[in-house]
Order: structure tokens, then C-alpha cells, then sequence
């Protein structure tokens, strides 16, 4: 039982990424991994600073991943990412209006 079970995964990871690998599954996979770095990046900069933070630069990820999952999902037709993606890329592209209108006034922090 142990190996059918082995032999039908590796069938389906075959057929997955290998049959059916086309210029949008490698678009797809690099939005994820563009979408994915911005965690990368928020975990790094968090650790140097010592504390939570969200540097600009995740906004940017988020963005950059968030619109090419968005174009992914028009070409596949996946209403489930272009409803997630198209909401969540209007956020991420406000925030990074947000910051760059409060550049020169400080960041704001939550008082405990």
C-alpha cells in the first residue's frame, strides 16, 4: 500500500509540474516565489531590528508578487485568485501610497 502510495505522488508531481509545464506554470511559480521573499524579507529585517517591523521593501514584494498572481489567475481563469489577488493588490499598493505620503513625518508606532 505504502509504495502505490508513493508511485501515484510521484505520478501526480510528474504530471503537475512536468507534463504540464508551460510559460504560465513557470510564471505562476515565480510570482509565488516573488510573493513568498517579501516573508524573507519582513523576517530579516524584524531580526536586525529586534522587533516586528514591515519594511518598505515587503510592500513592494507583496505588490510585485500580488499582480503577477493576479495576471496568473486571469489567464487561467481562476476566480478564486483574481477575487484574493485583485483585493489584496488595491491594499498593497495603498499602503505603499500611505508611507510615501508620511515619509518626512516619522513612522508612527502603537502606544501599549
Amino acid at each position: 500500500m505504502l509504495i502505490q502510495f508513493g508511485q501515484a505522488l510521484s505520478a501526480y508531481f510528474y504530471d503537475t509540474f512536468v507534463a504540464k509545464f508551460d510559460f504560465w506554470l513557470a510564471f505562476g511559480l515565480v510570482a509565488q516565489l516573488l510573493f513568498t521573499a517579501r516573508f524573507l524579507v519582513q523576517w530579516i529585517s524584524s531580526e536586525r531590528a529586534g522587533q516586528s517591523v514591515v519594511p518598505m521593501a515587503f510592500w513592494f514584494f507583496s505588490m510585485g508578487g500580488g499582480l503577477m498572481t493576479l495576471i496568473y489567475g486571469l489567464a487561467k481563469r481562476e476566480p478564486v485568485i483574481i477575487i484574493g489577488q485583485g483585493l489584496a493588490t488595491l491594499i498593497y499598493i495603498r499602503n505603499i501610497m500611505l508611507i510615501l505620503k508620511n515619509r518626512g513625518r516619522g513612522s508612527k508606532t502603537l502606544e501599549n
